[in-house]
């Protein structure tokens, strides 16, 4: 028997999902909620194999929810179900610990086979979101590998200008001139091709390789 708990704050939703998995051989719901504070006080109880996750709750989001419910049961297999097809929205579950993402109008047999094979360990994941999910580690990649590119000096020009420190301030805190801190932020630049130092800011601060 596949114990799935539910996540869903739209009653009619929530009651139809909660009859579909009753109703399916080898199912059984044995959780509904519809916040994330009944979530996070109910699933730990209710010790489900699955749990289908809507992103958008009155009192938070599913991604929120899915970290939280990780934390206190990192065995625990979440699907993020929503009729959302954003890829930023897909990277934030996944690196909440979401092992799934499916949308909401998918065909009854294709949730309960998605149920199953995350109970299982796969990763169930509609077609058009696993080409955007491909699509934008690929881009992810290109841009990481852009970063990956800069020389410690380039990098430390940039955690200074993040810092808000103006050409001037930098060259002072670097012992260098005010010429050579311009020459390392071309150089930043073309490397990370924007054409601004919030550009390459922004950039920087989200594709960065995490320090160990």
């Amino acid at each position: 028997m596949i114990r799935v708990a539910l996540v869903e704050d739209n009653q009619t939703l929530r009651e139809g999902f909660e009859t579909l998995l009753n109703r399916t051989p080898g199912f059984q719901c044995v959780c509904a909620c519809s916040t994330v504070a009944e979530a996070l006080r109910k699933i730990p109880k209710a010790t489900p194999d699955v749990v289908l996750m809507d992103i958008q709750l009155p009192d938070g989001t599913g991604v929120e929810c899915t970290a939280r419910l990780k934390a206190l049961l990192p065995a625990l297999h979440i699907v993020v179900f929503t009729v959302y097809e954003d890829p930023e929205r897909i990277f934030q579950a996944l690196r909440a610990g979401a092992c799934g993402y499916l949308l909401k109008r998918a065909r009854p047999e294709k949730i309960i086979a998605a149920i199953r094979e995350a109970q299982q360990g796969g990763v169930p994941m509609t077609p058009e979101i696993a080409r955007k999910v491909i699509g934008e580690f690929r881009i992810q990649g290109a841009a990481a590998a852009q970063v990956e590119q800069l020389t410690d000096r380039e990098k430390t020009v940039l955690e200074l200008v993040m810092h808000g420190l103006g050409n001037k301030a930098i060259a002072e805190r670097l012992g260098v001139t005010v010429a050579a801190v311009k020459w390392h932020l071309q150089h930043i630049y073309e490397k990370l091709h924007v054409h601004s130092r919030t550009e390459a800011a922004l950039k920087y601060r989200r594709d960065a390789p995490p320090e160990n």
